[in-house]
């Protein structure tokens, strides 16, 4: 007999079912392997999970209808996962197995996967000694399972870094996996792997073609490469005793999965390092406060390198106000609306044969609310989310609904509000005409670099779509802050401080002249970080602000997207503990995407699409997930319509 999962997508049915087993599938039909079952009349795809003697089903079994192939690609290792993913993010178990494992192609499973030649030495370590604590956590890969997170100097070669340590992990005979946001990324850290693995790795990502993807995943499974580096789902990669899984920039946007459970591969690596005992490291410029969350609980260790080497490490960071700042005297450096010091610091750039980089929000970022007075941020005294104007200019929460009748800032006493200005005010034909004779270059949207030649050239880039400049950039500088502060976003600080960080880290340190200018109050937390670079003692704001208010990851937040209606009902009908609380319904944040299906219900259906926000103490974090899955068993049983979506700390909350 043979316990398999069928791939169904329903809640109520997410579980193991018992098969008979004919002689001639017999010797294929082993744990791990694809087959094809009968489910209520039809047939089905699923994993065999196991092998078993007696099953406890009182009725009577079906026949399994076919293997579909004898590769065992579910491994025990990996159902574990996918099994615990789906407990976290209340998913059902084949989502999640959709996630970790490609499509099969037919034609590359009888290829022959050739064994790894090279042999793979521990390399020169020496760049991590600036990191103390970093030696014996290199040391305690070889049999161990440490736990940090990295903080990364600005200017440093992370690529390389990364390298070293999986060349390390790969020379004490263990596995890894290196996650990264996106293609850029991951061709910057492969070419720094491929000298020090040679063919013991592969480079995972969506990019790929089905038949290269599952190439590369049969030699991950077969044991013939034991590095992998790829994007979110490669955390999922089944890499034979796995020593160490690497996640950097966790923070980043890319790394949030837009398909359920919607897992985010920070969380996918702690449960990992947690089941199978293996290292993890979060690496990145900034941290997240989910990163510092870890540190502070003792579940993971700081790697941070003292003040000292950061100050030496560190461009000279100038914040100049946006209402106060002095525009340049040179009549075309005015029109562009260059600040004097922004101005000063590039001409030195360039009288350097330097390189220099604007950085200029993108379009289309939704206005906040902000005290006209102090522009700090409007918040709903009830629930402490971001306030709204409606079509008849009255205050409400955008989280919970609750209309703010007598709005008083509560840092200044202040009784009006403003919606703050956004949008990318300067060009790069402006700023071309500001500095005639240097080459002006553009990366974002469609047309993103990767890398810039060396010498003096001006860029013009979208926050994240910075090119790589070799040698660094001899000045940096980031206007329209409030567009990216004043997002009504919960974490718009956070990605705001992850994005300048980052783009400073580009330039060169303040003794080889670098320099960053930030148009915005240097007495705001995100640009005092910027300055003092002290990302770690941003994200302990942070977090210490979500304790104190109820956001995550303090708490564990789900948000139940779709038809008032049908959402309505279907929270009102969870069983909850009596501590949980339930915030709206509200329209959905801007730039979130309704469920799938909610075009053609609001065509047949007067209803909006709305969130409701619902919050536990992260300690109860498992029984609101349990009360998530049984409402959408409950919705399944009932054969209850209309679009729906259910997901655990999704990235955006309003």
């Amino acid at each position: 007999m043979a316990r398999v999962l069928p791939v169904l997508g329903l809640a109520h049915l997410d579980r193991p079912f018992d098969y008979l087993i004919d002689a001639d599938q017999d010797e294929a039909a082993q744990p791990g392997v694809r087959v094809r079952v009968r489910f209520s009349g039809r047939l089905v795809d699923g994993y065999l999970l196991d092998r078993i003697e007696k099953s406890d089903h009182p009725g009577k079994l079906g026949w399994l209808d076919r293997v579909v192939s004898a590769e065992p690609v579910l491994t025990p290792q990996l159902a574990t996962l996918c099994r615990a993913v789906a407990d976290r993010y209340a998913g059902t178990m084949g989502d999640v197995v959709r996630l970790a494992i490609p499509p099969r192609h037919a034609r590359t499973e009888k290829e022959t996967t050739p064994e790894p030649t090279s042999v793979v030495e521990t390399p020169e370590l020496a760049d991590w000694h600036r990191y103390p604590l970093a030696d014996s956590y290199v040391e305690n890969l070889v049999d161990g399972h440490p736990r940090a997170v990295w903080q990364a100097l600005p200017g440093e070669d992370w690529p390389r870094r990364l390298a070293e340590l999986a060349a390390a992990t790969l020379a004490s005979g263990r596995g890894c996996i290196l996650i990264v946001p996106d293609q850029r990324d991951l061709d910057r850290v492969w070419a720094e792997c491929e000298p020090l693995i040679g063919d013991r790795g592969v480079a995972l990502s969506a990019g790929l073609g089905p038949t290269a993807r599952y190439r590369r995943w049969l030699a991950v499974r077969r044991g013939a490469a034991q590095l992998v580096i790829g994007t979110r789902s490669a955390v999922f990669a089944p890499v034979a005793d796995l020593g160490l899984v690497v996640v950097w920039d966790d923070g980043d946007d890319s790394m949030s999965d837009p398909r359920a459970p919607y897992p985010h591969p920070r969380e996918v690596a702690v449960l990992r390092s947690h089941h199978e005992r293996c290292g993890l490291l979060l690496g990145g410029f900034a941290r997240t406060a989910e990163a510092q969350a870890l540190v502070a609980s003792g579940w993971a260790h700081d790697l941070v390198a003292d003040r000292a080497t950061v100050r030496g490490r560190s461009p000279r960071v100038q914040a100049i106000s946006d209402d106060d700042r002095q525009i340049a005297r040179d009549p075309m450096a005015r029109s562009a609306r260059i600040p004097e010091v922004a101005f000063d610091a590039a001409r030195s750039a360039f009288a350097a044969d330097r390189p220099v980089v604007f950085s200029v929000p993108r379009r289309g970022y939704v206005p906040s609310l902000a005290c006209t007075r102090c522009r700090e941020h409007a918040r709903c005294r009830a629930c402490h989310g971001p306030l709204q104007l409606d079509a008849d200019q009255r205050l409400s929460c955008r989280w919970c609904g609750r209309p703010e009748r007598s709005f008083r800032c509560p840092e200044c006493g202040n009784t009006s509000v403003r919606a703050t200005v956004t949008g990318a005010r300067r060009t790069a034909e402006e700023l071309g005409r500001a500095f005639a004779g240097v080459p002006v270059l553009t990366s974002g949207g469609d047309t993103i670099l990767d890398e810039i030649e060396p010498g003096a050239r001006l860029v013009v880039a979208t926050p994240g779509a910075e090119p790589v400049a070799p040698g660094g950039y001899g000045a940096a500088v980031v206007v329209d802050t409030w567009a990216q502060l004043d997002r009504a976003d919960l974490r718009a600080e956070e990605h705001a401080v992850r994005r300048w960080m980052a783009l400073a880290a580009m330039v060169t340190p303040h003794g080889d002249g670098g320099r960053v200018v930030i148009v915005a109050d240097s007495s705001l937390a995100p640009v005092q970080a910027l300055i003092r670079w002290d990302p770690v003692g941003f994200a302990s704001i942070q977090l210490r602000q979500r304790v104190e208010l109820g956001f995550p990851p303090a708490v564990t937040m789900a948000s139940v997207d779709g038809p008032t209606g049908v959402i309505t009902d279907f929270v009102e009908h969870l069983e909850l503990p009596t501590d949980a609380d339930v915030l709206g319904p509200v329209p959905l944040p801007p730039g979130v995407r309704p469920p799938a299906g909610s075009a053609d219900w609001e065509a047949a259906a007067d209803d909006e699409m709305d969130r409701i926000l619902v919050r536990l103490p992260r300690k109860d974090g498992r029984f609101l997930a349990e009360a998530l899955v049984a409402g959408q068993v409950r919705r399944n049983t009932h054969r209850q319509t209309g679009p729906i979506r259910v997901q655990i700390d999704p990235p955006t909350i309003g």
